[in-house]
């Protein structure tokens, strides 16, 4: 099947792969299983934030849901779970600075929680800066605890559970990623749909996704028919190989070597972009461990963000559209 990922070394990459599914327990586990020096570092309930502008993308509730959309906070910044309903928020560039190319920004949190300020909010902030249309894609996730006391139970179950598994099927994990990726197509729809409104040329629009966001930025390109993304950024996801379409577009990836659940499962995402030759850059970094983000850190993966502009740049994309 077009997109999809190649069986023999799929199995060659189990333990990888075995993250890709069950990330929803992983990268949760991860973090919860890090000393708290602080009470910040610790989940807090908050209330829900204004969105104003979020805008729902019509893909329907999430079928059988039963717990309800909640936040909280930790490491001083704002997560939500239990999204029932996907919403797109746009982050506008001042119309003097505006460029025409547009970015769908999918945070990361194991398909069961969203960092929509770290990953999303921040990040499209910092690219509007740059003259890009950004779109905040607050994505539908499985349903966890609606307390926060049984989240953090349940995800140190499924870390604990999170053995490899071979010989998984490739197509029933992209399956696993129906009603996200029905989300992301909506919102690349959206943003085509009201283009001039926006300012954004519809052959401009890329996307950059964090841990489970870049697993859902890869789903969109292989699997999202229509989005089509004109360019990729993969931070901090699996790079496990894949059957690289013909048409794949330009990546930009960022990993660091010390990320406990990627930094030792290779480059089998970069070799196939190149035996494909298909334009991708990779950046390693020694330390930043997972999910580093917007966070300011002394490591050299907080330069991330500007190597991803000057990526953009090199490609013309910051440069205004014809």
């Amino acid at each position: 099947m077009k997109g999809s990922i190649d069986t023999t070394l799929f199995r060659r990459h189990a333990r990888s792969v075995k993250a890709h599914i069950m990330l929803a327990g992983i990268a949760s586990a991860c973090i919860l299983a890090l000393p708290a020096q602080a009470q910040s570092d610790r989940m807090a309930p908050i209330a829900t934030p204004a969105q104003p502008n979020a805008i729902e993308l019509g893909t329907g509730p999430l079928p059988g849901a039963k717990a309800s959309e909640s936040w909280h906070s930790q490491y001083g910044s704002r997560f939500t779970r239990n999204v029932t309903v996907a919403t797109l928020t746009p982050f506008l560039p001042d119309p003097a600075k505006a460029n025409g190319t547009a970015v769908v920004v999918a945070p990361g949190g194991g398909f069961t929680t969203l960092s929509m300020e770290n990953e999303g909010w921040d990040v499209a902030k910092a690219l509007a800066a740059k003259g890009v249309a950004a779109f905040v894609l607050k994505y539908r996730l499985n349903q966890t605890p609606q307390d926060l006391a049984g989240y953090e139970q349940q995800q140190k179950e499924r870390f604990a559970a999170a053995a490899p598994r071979p010989g998984a099927n490739p197509s029933a994990m992209m399956a696993n990623l129906a009603p996200q990726i029905a989300d992301a197509r909506a919102a690349f729809a959206l943003i085509r749909k009201r283009a001039a409104e926006w300012h954004v040329d519809p052959n401009r629009v890329g996307m950059v996704g964090f841990s489970a966001g870049a697993m859902l930025t890869m789903a969109t390109t292989l699997e999202g028919k229509d989005a089509k993304p004109a360019f990729i950024g993969n931070i901090y996801g699996p790079l496990i190989p894949m059957t690289v379409p013909a048409d794949a577009p330009p990546m930009f990836v960022a990993l660091a070597a010390d990320d406990p659940l990627f930094g030792n499962s290779g480059t089998g995402l970069i070799d196939s972009w190149r035996a494909a030759k298909r334009p991708v850059e990779f950046h390693l970094y020694e330390q930043g461990g997972h999910g580093f983000g917007m966070y300011p850190k002394e490591t050299t993966s907080t330069g991330w963000f500007e190597a991803f502009a000057s990526w953009m740049r090199m490609h013309g994309w910051l440069k205004p559209a014809a």
